[in-house]
C-alpha cells in the first residue's frame, strides 16, 4: 500500500499538533564541584582549596565560601507572598573545573581557618554526573559533583 504525500503530511501535522510543547530556556550549568560545610565545622573554616585529578593530571580551584541558607517561613500581603532566606550556620562553595569528566575523579579538599592553618584535609573519589538545568527533555548540561563536609570531619558525596 502506497500513501499519498498528502496523507503523510497530514499524519505529520497531526502528530506535531498533539505533542506537548516543551519550553527550554538558555540557562546552562557550570562544570565543577560543590562543597557544603555543615554548621559545626563551618564556624572554624574561612577558606577552601580543592584539587581535582583524573587521567594523571590535576586542576586546582579555590571557591569562595558563602553562608548557606534555607527557606524561612512564607509571609503574604494581599496577593503577594514571599519567603526570606534564613542562614543555617553552614557554608558552601562551588569550584569550577574545566573539562570535568562524567567518570571517577579524585578530589582533595583543604579547609583552612582564618590564620591559614588547615582545619581539615581529605581526599575522596567521586563520579561527577550530568546536570539538566532545564529538565531532562531540554538537553544535558555540564557535569558536577557535590560533597558534604560533616561536623566530625568526614567527607561524603551528596
Amino acid at each position: 500500500m502506497r500513501l499519498s504525500p498528502l496523507a503523510v503530511l497530514s499524519a505529520a501535522l497531526l502528530t506535531t499538533a498533539c505533542a506537548p510543547e516543551i519550553a527550554c530556556t538558555a540557562i546552562g550549568s557550570m562544570e565543577g564541584v560543590q562543597v557544603t560545610v555543615e554548621p559545626a565545622m563551618a564556624g572554624r573554616v574561612e577558606s577552601l582549596a580543592m584539587e581535582v585529578c583524573w587521567d594523571g593530571s590535576c586542576k586546582r580551584s579555590s571557591p569562595e565560601l558563602m553562608p548557606e541558607t534555607r527557606p524561612g517561613e512564607q509571609t503574604c500581603s494581599g496577593d503577594t507572598c514571599g519567603v526570606e532566606a534564613v542562614r543555617t550556620g553552614g557554608k558552601f562553595g562551588f569550584g569550577t573545573v574545566a573539562g570535568l569528566p562524567k567518570r571517577p575523579v579524585e578530589v582533595r579538599l583543604t579547609l583552612r581557618e582564618a590564620g591559614s592553618e588547615p582545619v581539615l584535609e581529605r581526599t575522596i573519589k567521586v563520579t561527577p554526573k550530568a546536570t539538566f538545568p532545564n529538565g531532562p527533555d531540554c538537553g544535558e548540561g555540564a557535569p558536577q559533583a557535590a560533597l558534604i563536609v560533616a561536623a566530625d570531619g568526614t567527607v561524603r558525596e551528596r
